[in-house]
């Protein structure tokens, strides 16, 4: 027999009611998604606060050329995560918006026309040609010669991150991540911008290396020594993946959130739910865990101030 749960109550908001208290309601409102969102904020407190486990945090490239940049940003700066897992239009779009600045767009713009404009289109986001393709050849060929004439030969992800983020300032999360200690890992490297730029630099340095088994060794260093483990995971894709492949050697995480806008008929990765991982033991059958299907710069903002009251509390 079904026992049913909880009663369901009405949201009651005033002017006077912080956003802690939204989140606790949203816990018997029975609103659909509301539930996961609360549920998620549960998770990720435990998971932030628990010192005994190793926390992952991945994310898409395309949030880094918007505003939620910042947050990302500011949860590396507070050492909320241990480990980063992305994609290489992060490592481009960090160094662009740093160097530069993206414009205001729409979705409806006339594609035809933004380019007799010299300018990209990312959704509602507008990229000036100037500010992103030779401006990161000029960045990364620069960030290239130095290391190479420091006497490197041979980098990992990891390392390439730490060398962009060096160079680059505080509203830079490749910068928080180089100045806490957080390796950068992207196992996608060469599909993008600064992944040409390796190319371009090994033209004339033949000698020049990308090591990927590299970056597999700090994974399974600390997987492996991990009593917990736990991810953020913002869309799905190769970073959202490669944080689960890697989960699944230490028998699966312990608190996964995952936040996306696919849909899990198509049989595709980034519409996998999280439970779907607890199949192929990347997430333990205990998992504390949720999947939020929301837009992530909409609820972001919201789940991470929530977040920055819970863990105070």
């Amino acid at each position: 027999m079904i026992k049913p749960g909880r009663s369901i109550k009405d949201i009651a908001i005033t002017k006077d009611t912080d956003i802690e208290k939204i989140f606790q309601q949203l816990q018997q409102s029975g609103g659909f998604e509301s539930r996961n969102l609360a549920e998620g904020l549960d998770i990720l407190t435990n998971m932030i606060s628990d010192k005994k486990c190793l926390r992952f945090l991945s994310f898409v490239a395309a949030v880094i050329s918007t505003g939620l940049r910042g947050i990302i940003k500011d949860m590396i700066k507070n050492n909320w995560f241990d480990v980063v897992i992305t994609t290489c239009g992060a490592l481009d779009h960090d160094i662009a918006r740093y160097y530069s600045n993206y414009k205001e767009g729409s979705f409806t713009i006339d594609d035809r026309e933004l380019t007799k404009q010299n300018m990209h289109r990312l959704g509602n986001v507008l990229v000036p040609m100037e500010s992103y393709g030779p401006l990161i050849e000029k960045k990364m060929q620069s960030f290239l010669e130095e290391a190479y004439k420091e006497g490197k030969r041979e980098i990992s992800t990891a390392d390439l991150t730490k060398i962009i983020g060096k160079h680059m300032g505080k509203n830079s999360f490749l910068y928080w991540a180089y100045k806490n200690k957080i390796p950068v890992i992207v196992p996608g490297i060469v599909d993008g911008a600064v992944g040409s730029q390796i190319w371009l630099f090994t033209q004339k340095h033949p000698d020049f290396k990308l090591n990927l088994i590299s970056d597999a060794e700090i994974l399974s260093g600390l997987i492996f020594k991990a009593k917990k483990s736990g991810a953020l995971m913002l869309g799905g894709g190769i970073s959202k993946h490669h944080t689960l492949w890697w989960n699944q050697y230490r028998e699966g995480m312990d608190y996964a959130v995952y936040i996306t806008t696919a849909q899990e008929f198509d049989g595709s990765l980034s519409g996998a739910l999280v439970r779907e991982a607890i199949s192929w033991g990347k997430v333990t059958r205990n998992a504390k865990q949720t999947t939020i299907h929301a837009e992530m710069t909409t609820i972001v903002p919201f789940l991470y101030s929530a977040l920055l009251r819970k863990i105070k509390h």
